[in-house]
C-alpha cells in the first residue's frame, strides 16, 4: 500500500501552459481522501511552488531546489537544507561572467538575473497571474557578484545556466564539470515552454543545466522526509519527467514518468503514463491508489 506520492511540477503535473488540469486536481483530491501524502518535489524555489500547493489544498511539505530543502508550509519553516555556500556561489558566478554565460541564481525568496531571457521569461509570464503577495521576486541587476558579497543570508538553492545553441551549451557543461564540490545536472534535451503574449502563444526553447551543492537531489530529500513522518521506502511513488527526477524515479518503490519524458527517463522508470498534457499524473494515481 502506497502512503506518499512525490510529484514533479514542470513537465509532469503542469501542462505546457504551466497549469494543473482539473483531472489532475481531482485525482490528487482522491489520493488525499485515501490518506495518501502528496508532496510536490520541484526545482523551483518555495514561493514558486506554494501557489500550486494551495490550489491542491496541500498544506504540509514541499521539496524545493531539486532537493536542496524540505519546506513545511503549515509552519512556514525550512526543516531540511543542503544549501550552496556563499564562497562556492561567488566562484561559479565569477566563472560564468568570465565565460559570458547566461546564469540565474535562486535563493528561497529571490531570483537574481541580469536580463529577462530563457526560463526567466516563463517565470515572468507566470508571475503576472499571481496576486501581489504571491509574486516571485525577480531581481534584474547588473552586478550579481557584488550583491552576493553583501547578501547576509545563506539560502542559495541553485544556479541555472542557459543557452539556445547546443554546441555552445555542451562546451559550457564540460567546463562546469571541472569545478569541484558541486553537482551539475546532466540535461541532454532542449526545454520547451509556452507563454501567452497578448493573444499569441510564444514557445521558449533552450538548453539548460542546474548547479547545486553536492548530494542535492529529490530522493535524498524524500528519504529525509519519510524518516521524519514514519513512511517506508516501499510505500513511496515518485512521478516525474526530467533528469532532475532521476534519483527519485530509480529509488522509490514505484518510479513513474510521463509520456513527454526523454528516452533515458522512460528506460529507467518502472512505468510510463500519458504526457503532462494528457493527465498522466491522474492516470498514475487512479491506477495505483485504491
Amino acid at each position: 500500500m502506497y502512503k506518499l506520492i512525490a510529484i514533479d511540477l514542470d513537465g509532469t503535473l503542469l501542462n505546457s501552459y504551466g497549469e494543473i488540469s482539473e483531472e489532475n486536481k481531482k485525482a490528487i483530491e482522491y489520493a488525499l481522501n485515501k490518506n495518501v501524502e502528496i508532496v510536490l518535489a520541484s526545482g523551483r524555489m518555495p514561493k514558486a511552488i506554494i501557489p500550486f500547493a494551495n490550489q491542491l489544498n496541500l498544506n504540509k511539505y514541499i521539496i524545493t531546489g531539486n532537493g536542496a530543502t524540505i519546506y513545511n508550509i503549515q509552519n512556514d519553516e525550512t526543516i531540511y537544507n543542503n544549501y550552496m555556500t556563499k564562497k562556492k556561489v561567488l566562484e561559479i558566478v565569477d566563472f560564468c561572467e568570465k565565460n559570458s554565460m547566461f546564469y540565474i541564481l535562486y535563493t528561497n525568496s529571490n531570483i537574481l538575473t541580469k536580463s529577462l531571457n530563457y526560463n526567466i521569461l516563463y517565470y515572468y509570464s507566470e508571475n503576472k497571474k499571481n496576486p501581489k503577495d504571491k509574486k516571485i521576486n525577480i531581481n534584474i541587476m547588473s552586478d550579481i557578484y557584488d550583491y552576493i558579497q553583501k547578501y547576509d543570508g545563506n539560502d542559495f538553492l541553485k544556479i541555472t545556466i542557459c543557452d539556445n545553441d547546443e554546441t555552445v551549451f555542451k562546451n559550457i557543461n564540460n567546463k562546469l564539470k571541472k569545478i569541484k564540490d558541486i553537482d551539475v545536472l546532466d540535461v541532454a534535451h532542449m526545454s520547451k515552454k509556452i507563454i501567452e503574449h497578448g493573444t499569441e502563444e510564444v514557445e521558449i526553447s533552450y538548453f539548460y543545466t542546474e548547479i547545486t551543492n553536492l548530494n542535492v537531489n529529490k530522493w535524498t530529500a524524500i528519504e529525509n522526509l519519510i524518516k521524519r513522518i514514519g513512511i517506508q521506502k516501499e510505500e513511496v511513488i515518485a512521478i516525474g519527467d526530467n533528469i532532475n527526477d532521476r534519483e527519485m524515479i530509480i529509488n522509490s518503490a514505484l518510479g513513474i514518468v510521463t509520456g513527454n519524458s526523454s528516452p533515458y527517463m522512460k528506460k529507467i522508470a518502472k512505468e510510463v503514463v500519458a504526457s503532462n498534457n494528457e493527465n498522466g499524473v491522474a492516470e498514475a494515481i487512479y491506477k495505483h491508489i485504491k
